[in-house]
């Protein structure tokens, strides 16, 4: 399941190979650890790699002539964490950039010195900063959510759009759902809404196709879809999963709603790709993760599909609608 893929020098015009032969720059390395194929790493319709190289490389920080990026996937199996993490760890690399919470408490137990930016969760309730102001070790990097208020608003604003909704099946890996699922089972009893949790083992097509027959058999009245960067890539086929189940969904990102999926409540993973970059880029130059602030989203977008809406021959409220930041004809 783990594979690696190290860089390889990028080609330079003959005249900038010529300035770095005469001015020698110290190349750095950083490890990137995600849950995906390694090769998609690299796909540029996955906006939050695509943006974080971006940054990376107007920032200077240019993978061949003075970076070397190591690129690692732990896939979503988490007992084989600590031995990537130690793995990781002995090679000694400037940087690791983590995706995930369950990866970087294995790195986390793997070493208290290497930089760590990391996406994840609550960094204070998983214990990887004292304070998003000031983390205080050797990890930063960007929340995906703002707390257990994102699932129950998400959840709010699906009961909304579908107000007959009693049952709804919230979609997640399975290394991510003990605390969503009971923030969930909360949000759920204040709605009176029955939540059933329905975890992936894998992010491969044939795993969402199984856990769609799972949930049509369970009759739900409509679906979320958790954030985690593992489904992005699979976004259009969980989409068309939902449709042919008619399930009314809401999605933990607007790149959902883009390919015809109904609604989604999320921040940009854009713009946490860009964060993460700058934090990689401040380290490379000599700051404590420590001392820099762990970012936490502010702005929040509301994406409406009604082409999606009329399909599922839904007619969503005035009201809702007067809210969304986009609403996709």
């Amino acid at each position: 399941m783990r594979r690696r893929d190290f860089a390889i020098g990028l080609l330079l015009a003959p005249a900038t190979q010529s300035a770095w032969a005469q001015h020698p720059t110290k190349q750095q390395r950083i490890a990137i650890i995600v849950t995906l194929p390694v090769a998609q790493i690299d796909d540029p319709t996955i906006p939050v790699y695509r943006v974080f190289f971006e940054e990376l490389h107007r920032l200077g920080d240019v993978e061949g002539p003075n970076l070397t990026i190591e690129r690692y996937s732990s896939g979503v199996r988490p007992a084989s964490y600590p031995d990537l993490a130690r793995e990781v760890v002995a090679r000694n690399p400037d940087v690791i950039v983590a995706f995930g919470d369950p990866m970087t408490q294995a790195l986390r137990t793997a070493t208290g010195t290497i930089p760590i930016v990391y996406i994840g969760s609550d960094p204070i309730q998983e214990g990887f900063a004292a304070s998003l102001a000031r983390p205080g070790g050797n990890i930063t990097g960007v929340t995906s959510d703002t707390g257990k208020e994102i699932l129950g608003k998400r959840l709010q604003m699906l009961k909304e759009a579908v107000p007959s909704a009693s049952k709804v099946a919230f979609l997640e890996m399975r290394t991510d759902s003990a605390a969503n699922e009971q923030q969930l089972r909360e949000a759920g009893r204040r709605l009176e809404i029955s939540v059933i949790d329905k975890p992936l083992q894998e992010s491969t097509p044939s795993e969402y196709q199984r856990v769609f027959s799972e949930i049509e058999q369970e009759r739900p009245d409509a679906i979320i879809v958790s954030t985690d960067g593992a489904f992005i890539p699979y976004r259009q086929l969980i989409v068309e999963l939902a449709e042919k189940s008619r399930l009314p969904a809401m999605y933990g990102s607007r790149y959902y709603p883009e390919v015809g999926g109904l609604m989604a409540y999320a921040s940009d993973l854009g713009e946490l790709g860009r964060r993460m970059a700058d934090d990689v880029h401040e380290i490379l130059k000599g700051a404590k993760p420590g001392d820099i602030p762990i970012y936490q989203p502010t702005k929040f977008d509301l994406v409406i599909n009604l082409k999606a809406a009329r399909a599922l021959g839904l007619t969503i409220p005035p009201a809702l609608l007067a809210t969304a930041d986009e609403v996709i004809e």
